[in-house]
């Protein structure tokens, strides 16, 4: 949705060329910043590490962190066996890959 209001702002500009604009209009791909930093551990939303801590519905719910709030801080800060992502994503990547796995859960990561 994010990138559709982007896209469509970006033409009521008259911005149609450059795609650094477009991706800087866009903001980062939480889909492909999780694939990079998150799928070694979960991957379709599940732990290899800790098997309660999925990043399933039910799962994130449980555990606490099922806003974009609290799964952006727990992203940024780390908890127990998760590292911190804080000093190796940007606080919009942050955000990014927040969205992205709220979106995955509850889409039952299809």
């Amino acid at each position: 949705m994010r990138r559709l209001i982007a896209l469509m702002l970006m033409f009521m500009m008259g911005i149609t060329s450059s795609s650094a604009a477009l991706a800087e209009a866009i903001g980062p791909d939480g889909a492909a910043l999780f694939e990079v930093h998150c799928v070694g551990c979960h991957p379709q939303g599940k732990n290899i590490i800790r098997r309660g801590k999925t990043l399933q519905t039910k799962a994130l719910q449980r555990n606490g962190v099922d806003s974009l709030d609290a799964i952006s801080t727990l992203i940024a800060n780390g908890k127990n066996n998760m590292s911190a992502y804080a000093d190796k994503l940007t606080t919009p990547e942050i955000e990014a890959v927040s969205i992205y796995v709220l979106q995955q859960a509850e889409q039952g990561w299809h």
